[in-house]
């Protein structure tokens, strides 16, 4: 039997390969922290370039879930059933935002229209209700008298004729950097249009190729990591596409119907500009927890110079939409499709809000759904190790 061979000095037994791996991370952690901005930077440019095929992964994302459907309940016997599920999502798609922007678009630039014409005899109005009302109920002091002088001289400046003058000369002035913006603009039109016919074509070509690439994905995890790695990285892989298009899915479905909802009713109690605040309160409401209040702050505050009795009705409106959508219809459209508890949706909320703003909001419950999910599950497998079974863990004296 012959002797093992000895390891040579430069050979790294998997221990040793994998201390210098966590070493090379931690110093790139430290290099990546301590130059932030040029990191910043890098990964903006980064962004930038691969801008139409994120758009385009989106959106081939939000249309798998019909194009499975066709392709499997519609076109099931069909030749060429995906490429034929594909044009049918496609051509639906377009037609619901051709129908949406004819329906919405009009009267939404109109209420605008109408809003900024008649702003300053809101104003007045609003002026003149807040002086009755403290002169009804003797409100009076110095703090008071001061609000309302400051608010009578903002509201003669937007009524003098001085104003007129002031935007000429201002116009005139700033010519040379208006033509400058306006070349942005146009340029940014135009490289608009490109990245989004970019996104469009991207998002068909994933859309078809996705049997293709999802097996070229499963050999390249197979083939870099351990059968058991790759298995588990699959699992969560596929877990995590199940919450998160469960609830992305419901909650544009949820947003939809809250937003006509809210048309409805705001028609009925005769809330003014009723298309344009349901537009916010709709588009806002995909933001969990959080959508209705966030919709309802600039509403109420346009409705309060408009009409300041029907931003109170307008209040309570919103008020009762938040409850019914988050204790009646929210749950029976998306279920238990995160298993988060109220507490853990509103940290995801905050915390992806203020990493990441509006996206962050929105992605932060179904991301944090799957790191809550994989935190249980390491969790009670660990107290499997250690022969302890979930209620006894909960039951034991230091738990209490």
């Amino acid at each position: 039997m012959t002797e093992p061979e000895k390891r040579k000095w430069y050979q790294l037994d998997s221990r040793a390969l994998s201390n210098l791996v966590v070493v090379f991370m931690g110093i790139l952690l430290y290099l990546c922290l301590t130059h932030l901005p040029q990191v910043r930077s890098v990964v903006r440019a980064v962004l930038e370039v691969f801008t139409p095929f994120i758009a385009g992964f989106v959106i081939a994302y939000l249309l798998n879930t019909p194009v499975d459907f066709f392709e499997r309940e519609v076109y099931k016997n069909a030749k060429g059933k995906r490429a034929l599920s594909i044009v049918t999502v496609f051509l639906i798609a377009v037609a619901v935002i051709a129908i949406l922007l004819q329906l919405i678009l009009p009267q939404v630039t109109d209420s605008i229209r109408q809003l900024l014409s008649n702003l300053t005899g809101y104003l007045s109005n609003l002026d003149r209700m807040v002086q009755e009302l403290a002169q009804r109920f003797h409100v009076e002091g110095e703090g008071l008298s001061n609000l309302v002088d400051h608010y009578n001289e903002f509201i003669r400046s937007l009524t003098s004729a001085d104003m007129v003058k002031r935007i000429t000369e201002f116009l005139t002035s700033s010519a040379p950097e208006l033509w400058n913006f306006g070349m942005s603009v146009g340029n940014g039109v135009v490289n608009g249009v490109v990245t989004a016919m970019t996104a469009v074509i991207a998002s068909v070509y994933m859309l078809s190729g996705k049997p293709r690439l999802v097996r070229q994905l499963k050999k390249l995890i197979y083939a870099v990591f351990p059968a058991g790695g790759a298995n588990r990285i699959l699992t969560v892989s596929g877990k995590a596409n199940q919450i998160f298009v469960g609830f992305i899915n419901g909650k544009l479905l949820d947003s939809a119907i809250i937003g006509v909802l809210c048309f409805l009713l705001c028609t009925l109690i005769k809330i003014p500009y009723a298309v344009l605040v349901s537009v916010v309160v709709g588009v806002t409401n995909v933001i969990p927890f959080f959508g209705p209040i966030i919709g309802a702050i600039p509403c109420i505050m346009i409705l309060v110079i408009v009409n300041p009795w029907a931003a109170l009705r307008f209040g309570i409106l919103i008020i009762a939409l938040q409850q019914f959508d988050g204790n009646i219809l929210g749950p029976k459209i998306l279920g238990d499709s995160t298993g988060l508890s109220a507490i853990w949706v509103l940290v995801a909320i905050v915390v992806g809000g203020g990493l990441f703003g509006f996206a962050g909001m929105l992605l932060g419950v179904p991301t944090f759904a799957v790191l809550y999910s994989l935190v249980k599950e390491w969790a009670e497998h660990r107290l499997e190790e250690k022969g302890l079974s979930i209620g006894e863990a909960v039951q034991s004296p230091a738990a209490k």
